[in-house]
């Protein structure tokens, strides 16, 4: 019998897609050991993306593909989970006790962009990172709602400078709802809300997040910009529905990202479908496939697809978000998903950054 090679413990890996990565294994650079014992192979796995629920099936998958080879008896297949920091441009500084910043925007409101980022951060934290949300919509913050965190709950300060974010469904919450009243209005003008909550994201005291999901207004105006240049976003998910009016106003968010270097995670698209409880009829009653559509045209990628689902509007409206209200329901399956491809999707942009090549200049 032929002993087990190095080659062919590779060749068994490389023919297995990581379906969050689109990758296999091996070109993916996930692979930290390879250990041959006779006809026992042992291998060791990184992955830059949080994956709790999925990393179980996917050993079983990889270590079934060893056992394949000729001469293996016996295979083992360990995955590690380990999220790098977001590596932003020089002139950005760092958010202190933050590895990466995710902005969840839309180009208008109503169109389920809230509700996204609380499901995103929720599912993230699922998975097994540790996640915030910052609610950096000024004018009408909803994440206290959806989270259930009372009404009139304030955050502790600490050394009269940190605020300490709330914690709801095992995530840390900052919004400027914490800060006023449910009946104060936010009567500012651009520069002073965009002050305010560059303040609030920078005196927030967080604790050694993997991920900091920011609820980001809906439109292009000065929180959008302040937010864009002041903090390092490590990218961005822009949220629509298929109706033609929002994927104009989407396009626009796009645009806005784009000219400020943040990358686009991708596009999700909310109320795509109803199903009638009744009868099970499908109606597009938004139009279709209009999420796919603006993907395309930026090359970008469709990183989930919702119904239009009461459901959804009940349990955020409940204070628990579908994710954890109905964490094995399909829609809450969708968001798991959305939650492991966005990571994989920045630690995809966080290993690229840290290969490119460094540049010195000489006197030569």
């Amino acid at each position: 019998m032929s002993a087990v090679t190095r080659a062919a413990v590779e060749e068994a890996l490389s023919r297995l897609i990581d379906p969050n990565l689109n990758a296999d294994p091996v070109s993916a650079g996930c692979v930290r050991s390879i250990d041959i014992q006779g006809d026992r192979v042992s291998v060791q796995l990184e992955l830059g993306y949080p994956a709790d629920l999925f990393k179980s099936g996917w050993a079983q998958m990889l270590q079934m593909s060893l056992e394949q080879i000729p001469g293996v008896a016996h295979a083992e297949v360990k995955i590690d989970t380990v999220i790098q920091a977001y590596q932003g441009q020089m002139d950005v500084p760092t958010l202190a006790g933050v590895k990466n910043v995710i902005a969840v925007a839309s180009g208008k409101g109503g169109v389920g962009k809230s509700t996204t980022a609380a499901n995103l951060a929720l599912a993230l934290a699922r998975e097994g990172a540790r996640v915030g949300i910052l609610d950096a919509d000024i004018y009408g913050p909803s994440q206290g709602i959806m989270l259930g965190v009372a009404s009139g709950t304030q955050p502790k300060i600490r050394d009269e400078k940190f605020f300490i974010p709330i914690q709801a469904h095992g995530i840390s919450v900052m919004s400027m709802a914490f800060l006023t009243t449910d009946t104060t209005p936010m009567v500012w003008r651009g520069p002073m809300a965009s002050g305010a909550l560059l303040q609030m994201i920078t005196q927030t005291a967080w604790d050694n997040l993997d991920y900091l999901v920011v609820d980001m207004p809906p439109g292009t105006g000065d929180i959008q910009l302040t937010l864009a240049q002041k903090v390092p976003v490590a990218g961005a998910v822009i949220v629509t529905t298929p109706q033609d009016i929002a994927l104009l106003d989407a396009r626009k968010g796009i645009e806005m990202f784009r000219k400020v270097n943040i990358p686009i995670l991708g596009v999700v698209e909310n109320m795509a479908v109803h199903i009638c409880s009744n009868c099970g009829h499908a109606e597009h009653l938004f139009g279709e496939g209009g999420g796919e559509r603006l993907a395309e045209s930026y090359n970008a990628e469709l990183l989930a697809s919702l119904p239009l689902s009461i459901a959804i509007r009940l349990q955020c409206d409940g204070g628990e978000p579908t994710a954890s209200a109905d964490p094995e329901s399909q829609i809450a399956m969708i968001y798991q998903q959305l939650a492991r491809t966005v990571g994989a999707r920045i630690s995809a942009l966080n290993q690229k950054k840290s290969a490119m090549p460094s540049i010195e200049i000489s006197d030569d």
